[in-house]
């Protein structure tokens, strides 16, 4: 066998799948979705696991940081009313009228407070989530590496080397990034929507009405341009 039929057939001639031949990585290419998406995350939940105290204090610093930041505004709008009060009152020439500054500070002062409290536990958030992250990923590139050990020589031969490494290493990555980032982000997200809308309802429960029903229009307008880059992120 020549050296150039050899290199074919352990991946390194031709096209290779993903590749999509001319035009670029991934043209022509189908959306590929997961096969076991319900047992991969199983899987998942169980190297999560021996980690569930920390997950569980990353709920907490998540909940305490969206608090803090949620009710921050509210405590502002005391602050501007005050001034608003106090502009008025001196142009429609109320005598003694004057802007209460001292109470104003004291306002900048708790908010202060406000914005450390939930910056302070925000990184608190993402350090135990980043540590999760790390040790979860550890244990997942252990057990890559056990498998590869222990797999025949003719899984390698027929299979393309970079294949091999995109799943030890992209595939890993992407769920270190999933766990590290998007994961905490899902849970702030969801946090800060129930506590904006309980706190808009406390504040005007027909703004808030008003505001709930543009919500329909932006969902439609989100689904059509997700399904639309879709197409482009493959």
């Amino acid at each position: 066998m020549s050296r150039e039929q050899t290199e074919k057939k352990r991946g390194f001639g031709g096209p290779r799948r993903g590749h999509g031949g001319p035009g670029g990585p991934g043209m022509g290419m189908p959306v590929e979705k997961a096969k076991d998406f319900k047992g991969t995350l199983k899987r998942l939940i169980r190297y999560l696991r021996p980690h569930k105290v920390q997950l569980a204090a990353v709920l907490v610093m998540a909940i305490l940081s969206t608090v803090f930041s949620i009710f921050s505004p509210k405590v502002m709008g005391k602050a501007t009313t005050k001034l608003f009060e106090g502009i008025v009152a001196k142009i429609q020439g109320v005598p003694g009228a004057e802007i209460d500054f001292q109470y104003v500070w004291q306002i900048i002062m708790i908010l202060i407070g406000l914005y450390v409290l939930s910056a302070l536990f925000g990184y608190v958030q993402q350090y135990l989530m980043a540590g999760v992250a790390q040790k979860t990923v550890y244990d997942l590139r252990k057990d890559v590496n056990a498998k590869l050990n222990k797999l025949p020589l003719k899984y390698f031969d027929a299979r393309t080397h970079g294949e091999i490494l995109s799943r030890v290493t992209n595939d890993v990555d992407n769920i270190a990034g999933t766990l590290q980032q998007s994961l905490t982000q899902l849970i702030t997200s969801i946090l800060t929507i129930i506590g904006v809308i309980a706190m808009m309802l406390s504040i005007s429960p027909l703004m808030t009405l008003i505001a709930v029903l543009t919500l329909p229009l932006s969902i439609v307008a989100i689904t059509s341009i997700a399904k639309r880059s879709q197409k482009q992120f493959v």
